[in-house]
């Protein structure tokens, strides 16, 4: 077995073969991963019946897994920039694999949970160094292409998500919702440890109180917004954002006094960097705002079942996959702040077109629709993702695609709150508080545009 180690100077990848099988194991682990957060909310019912629990506590298994991504996903890019992106890449994939069999055998809420957690930590220390590693796996002039690829694998993996739930589910138990990641993480971790690059080290010492402070801010802020639409005791919530804004400002001001910070301040003195996650953070919100609303209003309003109204909504994740290949080639040669402009005012002519949808709409007016808006949100995601990654020195990699899973996570944990504030305004009118939803999708959708097409303006970084 031979082991590549690259120079910090070295911009060409890995050799075409070492290449492939590299970007192999990175499809596998992003796609386990992206289905492991969306495979268990199919199987809730299940769980709460076989477990005897309330559903309440089984929204848990959900949450426990999120929280843990949310909350070490920078410390754990950070870590990548200190120790590598190969290590923690493996160790990441080696603890889901393990926590997911934990999850598999788990004969308790209290034993899923945990495992949850587990597999949650794994799951991040896999998300928070993938863009980075692509980076050194391919060629400088096809990083477009390799972002996109990351890009497709999201989308295949999310729209594909609820019909592998749907069919393991029909044969066996929601064990094997979390038993199947175990083969597809054996054979991941195979190929990383044979193709997968050693990164040159940053130097810096691991900082555990940015770690601390992190979790705490990220934590408290997620767990409060979150509460916000789930109705949570004034106080709790009170306490849990005052405590999450506390933790946010020590962190940011301990940032500012470190060479190598975690939370990455040191990027966002880039306008184009920051630019580039308002983007991220508006157009995810946007998308998420679509996912939540649509639903609803097709199942009260018109009275369709899951599984129709699961087929509306896929040739939105469908054209993404179409979309983003394109989109990453072209962003390798084209300002990122073009095309993502240009895609995300179609994503906002795409949702605001919903807005004429009747309750029991015929299926090609609402194909239409979603897959303009799904083709803008393609064109727009491969060439963020790409200046995000590119706007970084090489050895900050770790923290700018950590920055990119946070953005994504931020973006949608935002909408969720949104759409959840809309819908209790306007209790007992699903139609107009979907209208209502939508219309704020678009709404950030058109401010992501005009940031994107700021970024023309931006000055480079150096």
């Amino acid at each position: 077995m031979t082991t590549i180690t690259l120079r910090q100077e070295e911009t060409d990848g890995l050799p075409p073969a070492a290449r492939r099988s590299a970007m192999l194991t990175i499809t596998i682990a992003i796609a386990v991963s992206v289905l492991a957060s969306i495979i268990a909310n199919i199987a809730l019912p299940s769980m709460t019946h076989e477990l005897r629990v309330t559903p309440a506590d089984s929204i848990w298994v959900v949450n426990a897994y999120q929280l843990a991504v949310v909350v070490s996903l920078l410390p754990l890019s950070a870590l990548g920039d200190i120790a590598g992106y190969k290590r923690v890449y493996m160790g990441g994939l080696a603890l889901f694999t393990v926590a997911s069999l934990a999850c598999g055998f788990a004969e308790s809420l209290s034993a899923l949970i945990t495992a949850r957690v587990l597999q949650g930590l794994g799951s991040a220390g896999i998300m928070s160094v993938n863009t980075a590693l692509v980076r050194f796996i391919v060629p400088r002039d096809q990083l477009g292409r390799g972002v996109a690829s990351v890009a497709l694998v999201v989308a295949t993996s999310s729209a594909a998500g609820p019909t592998i739930a749907a069919a393991i589910l029909s044969l066996a138990s929601w064990h094997w919702l979390f038993l199947f990641n175990v083969p597809f993480g054996v054979l991941a971790f195979w190929l990383a440890v044979r193709a997968l690059p050693m990164t040159p080290l940053s130097g810096h010492r691991f900082d555990w109180t940015s770690a601390v402070l992190n979790a705490a801010a990220f934590g408290l802020l997620l767990i409060g917004l979150d509460g916000i639409g789930h109705h949570d005791r004034p106080t709790l919530l009170a306490t849990e954002l005052v405590l999450g804004a506390i933790a946010a400002v020590l962190l940011v001001r301990r940032q500012g006094r470190l060479p190598a910070p975690m939370l990455p301040v040191d990027l966002f003195r880039s306008a184009l960097f920051s630019l580039s996650v308002v983007t991220s953070i508006c157009s995810y919100a946007a998308q998420t705002m679509m996912y939540l609303a649509m639903p609803f209003y097709f199942a009260v309003a018109g009275g369709m079942s899951q599984t129709h109204i699961g087929l509306l909504i896929t040739p939105w994740p469908a054209v993404v996959m179409i979309i983003a290949p394109i989109a990453g080639r072209l962003s390798d040669r084209h300002p990122a702040g073009l095309l993502g402009g240009i895609g995300l005012a179609v994503l906002c002519a795409g949702l605001l077109s919903m807005l004429s949808l009747p309750p029991d709409p015929p299926v090609l007016d609402v194909v239409w629709r979603m897959l303009l808006s799904g083709a803008g949100f393609g064109f727009f995601q491969s060439p963020n993702n790409r200046a995000l990654i590119a706007g970084a020195p090489r050895s900050r990699s770790g923290a700018a695609s950590g920055v990119i899973s946070t953005a994504r996570l931020t973006g949608q944990t935002l909408g969720g709150v949104v759409v959840a504030i809309i819908f209790d305004v306007l209790a007992g009118d699903v139609a107009a508080s979907a209208h209502t939803a939508l219309m704020a999708g678009a709404a950030f959708a058109g401010i992501a545009c005009v940031v994107s097409f700021l970024r023309l303006t931006a000055p480079k970084p150096l």
